[in-house]
């Protein structure tokens, strides 16, 4: 089924499916360099970001205590975010669709509907994680020690979980608007020249250990949540639309005049 649906998307005899749009356009690989690619480096930035972590604590002392733990908290961690990733996606069709629409009022409304829904899951997943901490790691592992880790871990987990059921809906909304470049150099000051360097200072520097890379990523996530935040607060919702309707109205007028041509020949 999977081979069967990849063939229909890729077969740009289909007008329909999005290969089929771009071969209609003039210059389809600047659509395709300029906007398939973004969306991608902001979801990998993020992935990255958790690699990263994990090497750094490999390099602590008391290494495979630390690691264990912080491996059960970013797997505990990356089941929450799943969920804000569906928001993400959903999010990002949804304003797409409301400003290519004309309806600014209905694109606010969307984002606000879904940043609430995410941010009560995220809630219910901090108290859970607040009121039972060194217990989940049993799920993991029989180890006292790592669940002791864990525990200390909990806090810093909890807190996670809750900026991250807003952070991923909010980027949504980026890729929704067209803001995807944007989204990314705030992934890489915020993640890279914010989150990590803080890290290191933390965990080696001042001596918190794994709680130290932690807290630089808690930090990291939480800067970029603000951007967004702001970003999100201060746009301009019927400039979008119009801007939207710039984009649509150049698609539209590309492909007519390829059309006119074809009949000309």
């Amino acid at each position: 089924m999977n081979l069967i649906m990849l063939g229909y998307i890729l077969d740009d005899k289909v007008e329909e499916t999005m290969f089929g749009r771009l071969s209609l356009h003039p210059n389809p690989l600047k659509i395709d360099i300029y906007t398939s690619p973004l969306p991608v480096c902001i979801f990998s930035l993020e992935m990255w970001y958790n690699t990263i972590l994990v090497l750094l604590t490999g390099n602590m002392k008391n290494a495979q205590i630390a690691l264990d733990a912080l491996s059960i908290c970013l797997n505990i961690n990356g089941w929450e975010l799943m969920i804000s990733v569906g928001f993400l996606g959903a999010t990002g069709v949804r304003v797409a669709n409301e400003l290519g629409a004309g309806s600014a009022r209905r694109a606010k409304f969307a984002i606000a509907n879904v940043v609430i829904t995410s941010f009560f899951i995220g809630f219910v997943l901090f108290v859970f994680f607040l009121f039972f901490r060194g217990n989940i790691a049993y799920m993991f592992t029989e180890s006292r020690a790592v669940a002791g880790a864990v525990a200390d871990l909990s806090p810093l987990l909890a807190f996670s979980i809750l900026l991250n059921s807003v952070q991923p809906v909010l980027s949504g909304v980026a890729v929704g608007a067209g803001w995807q470049s944007a989204v990314a150099y705030v992934n890489i000051t915020s993640y890279y020249m914010i989150g990590i360097p803080l890290g290191v200072v933390l965990g080696y520097i001042v001596g918190f250990q794994v709680k130290g890379i932690w807290i630089g990523m808690l930090v990291g996530t939480l800067v970029q949540t603000v951007v967004l935040v702001f970003i999100t607060l201060g746009t301009d919702w019927q400039k979008q639309v119009k801007i939207a309707h710039e984009r649509l109205k150049r698609w539209y007028m590309d492909e007519d005049t390829r059309l006119q041509g074809s009949a000309g020949k």
